[in-house]
């Protein structure tokens, strides 16, 4: 059998708070599991796996240290410009407005946070090929 994707893992200091925001951006819960100081919540866009893991460790009051290593995650949106919209009824803004990534027209990109600051990129319209320059090695 060939390696499969599973998940990405994020620790959340508030569930809800952070349950209800992926779940505006397509996300669907789907279960819990508890651990003796922390549960993890499972959620998976509609159709696929669970591949978005909220962990949660009891007692935390304070925000993760996010590091230096992580950049984002990647979400097809059906409508940029109306979730960024919606999301904005809630304070939730993009870093800079939508645009063109490398001067490609075919689609359009917004980066924005979760509540624990984690980066989401957001790609407007369906399904695409990643953009790729030309092999320079052949």
């Amino acid at each position: 059998m060939p390696p499969a994707y599973v998940h990405t893992c994020v620790r959340v200091l508030d569930p809800a708070r952070s349950r209800r925001f992926y779940e505006r951006l397509g996300y669907e819960y789907r279960g819990r599991l508890q651990f003796e100081t922390a549960y993890n919540l499972y959620l998976g866009l509609p159709g696929g796996p669970d591949t978005l893991e909220l962990t949660v460790n009891l007692g935390r009051s304070e925000p993760y240290d996010l590091g230096d290593g992580y950049n984002h995650i990647a979400l097809t949106v059906p409508d940029l410009d109306a979730l960024l919209a919606d999301l904005a009824r809630d304070g939730i803004a993009p870093e800079k407005p939508p645009f063109h990534p490398g001067g490609r027209r075919e689609y359009r990109i917004a980066f924005i946070q979760d509540p624990d600051g984690y980066r989401i990129e957001l790609i407007d319209g369906g399904t695409f090929p990643t953009p790729q320059d030309p092999d320079p090695e052949g």
